[in-house]
């Protein structure tokens, strides 16, 4: 029997989903316009045409959790010996050094090399801990330039980053947690190979890629990714887009509900190569008039195996609002994305496959808590975001989520709600649509342009579709974090 808490089986068999805050990522933007005119101190050398440049990144981040997983095991493997209630520090630090040359054609060599060391102390949320390891980041030499008539390229080979659109498919090249530590810092995000060719002319840009994600040793799915990205970004600040993915190999399985949703699912060993998938997704440019200070995003994916007779689904749509002249500057978002879920009642899979979604909540987080125990497949979320800025360096977001299962007795996750019911029926899934409701309050502050500090709390309140698995009312699973990164 699986339990459903164990989670980390669905993480690590797609390789593709991590718990990342973005932490530097986010308030470093926010922090390099105030900070522009410094002088760069990690700049160590700049004349003849070449430009070298060392980077250094380190965080540390405390985490406490209570109810982990709405304390799921007990219900469903109450011999498992796992407890809800932990707290761990978990820490990385990411070296690097990178360099431009310019040739005497115009063109700009360039290249990056960086490692990451991480470590967790104490118990994390799956049950892992006291473990880390030292890892390669990127490791690439690229090359860029003009063609002339407004064409330029860029090409790059080796281990590096690379998100294509909104992150919905292609952003998480790497696997944290677990033997890695720092699972929710998720300092690994670079794909362990890349290559990536892009041609832009004017505002469109074309982009053509292979990828190998960097996965955790001990679950690797040999995964290999190949496709084409295509973008206009308006000037005025909207863009439109498309994306398709191709998987060219992999040992990840899938699982496909039983028939009629009685019994366990099934797993498929390496279904998911031959998996196509085509994204189109969009934001509007600003308006005037009526609809001034409105914006509205849209995303929509269709996914394909005529191998395995896999037809799948997913979007979102968005909608946000600036408070202009209000004060602490406030802006609200309210969105609603959903992601197909296999029909028990049918032979075709309809599970849909997030692959390597970026998965903070600012991002493709269904839910905050919820995010940690359900991947983008079989789920729905509707959910409301309200953030303020106090000040130019102190951001204070309220997220709230409502979780919702697209298919009754159906995979909700990678299977981990296979259990016995009450009559000693083998039964999969939830049987009931609602899952939970998310809360999540998150404060940021930007010390100086290096240094960020980042914290919150957050509860999950269990809907009746995880009070059904329980077979009575399950308790909220709450928790918080405190964490400091520092980024040159």
């Amino acid at each position: 029997m699986v339990r459903i808490i164990a989670g980390n089986a669905g993480h690590r068999t797609h390789g593709g989903f991590n718990w990342i805050f973005g932490y530097a990522t986010v308030v470093g933007a926010l922090a390099s316009a105030s900070f522009a005119q410094e002088r760069d101190p990690m700049l160590f050398y700049d004349a003849n045409g070449l430009k070298v440049r060392g980077h250094l990144q380190f965080g540390l981040n405390a985490v406490v959790e209570d109810n982990l997983f709405w304390d799921l095991a007990a219900a469903t493997a109450p011999t498992s010996g796992f407890d809800p209630d932990t707290e761990w520090l978990e820490g990385y630090i990411k070296p690097g050094l990178s360099f431009e040359q310019q040739l005497d054609t115009g063109a700009v060599f360039y290249g990056k090399l960086s490692a990451v060391s991480s470590y967790s102390w104490g118990t994390d949320a799956f049950d892992t801990g006291d473990t880390g390891a030292t890892t390669l980041e990127e490791a690439y030499l690229a090359i860029r330039g003009d063609l002339g008539g407004g064409l330029s390229y860029d090409l790059s080979l080796g281990p590096r980053e690379l998100t294509l659109g909104t992150g919905m498919l292609i952003a998480n090249g790497a696997t944290s947690g677990f033997e890695r530590g720092a699972l929710k810092l998720g300092p690994r995000k670079a794909w362990e190979m890349a290559a990536i060719g892009r041609l832009s002319f004017g505002d469109v840009t074309g982009t053509a890629f292979y990828l190998d994600p960097n996965e955790l040793p001990s679950t690797d799915g040999n995964n290999e990714l190949a496709g084409l990205d295509i973008r206009f970004d308006a000037p005025a600040g909207g863009y439109l887009g498309a994306t398709f993915v191709n998987v060219l190999n992999s040992d990840s399985p899938y699982p496909q509900a039983a028939p009629s949703g009685g019994g366990a699912p099934t797993v498929t060993p390496g279904a998911r190569e031959g998996t196509n998938t085509l994204d189109l997704y969009g934001k509007t440019n600003p308006f005037a008039g009526a609809l001034e200070n409105w914006d509205f995003t849209g995303e929509v994916a269709y996914q394909w195996n005529d191998r395995i007779d896999l037809e799948a689904w997913a979007g979102r749509i968005t909608a946000g609002y600036n408070f202009a002249n209000v004060a602490w500057s406030p802006y609200l978002t309210v969105g609603f994305q959903t992601f197909s879920g296999d029909d028990p009642n049918t032979t075709k899979l309809e599970r849909f496959d997030p692959l390597y979604y970026q998965g903070s909540p600012s991002a493709w987080a269904t839910g905050s808590k919820s995010a940690s125990t359900f991947i983008n497949s079989n789920v729905n979320a509707l959910s409301l975001a309200l953030r303020v800025q106090p000040t130019k360096q102190d951001t204070l977001t309220l997220r709230y989520s409502h979780i919702r299962a697209n298919e009754l007795n159906s995979p909700v996750q990678f299977g981990q709600a296979t259990r016995l019911d009450t009559n000693g029926n083998v039964v999969s899934g939830v049987t009931d649509t609602h899952l939970a409701d998310d809360l999540f309050l998150e404060y940021s502050r930007i010390i100086n342009r290096n240094t960020f500090l980042t914290a919150g709390v957050s509860a999950s309140f269990p809907g009746k579709g995880i009070d059904n698995v329980v077979g009575g009312d399950a308790d909220p699973w709450t928790g918080g974090f405190i964490n400091v990164v520092v980024n040159f």
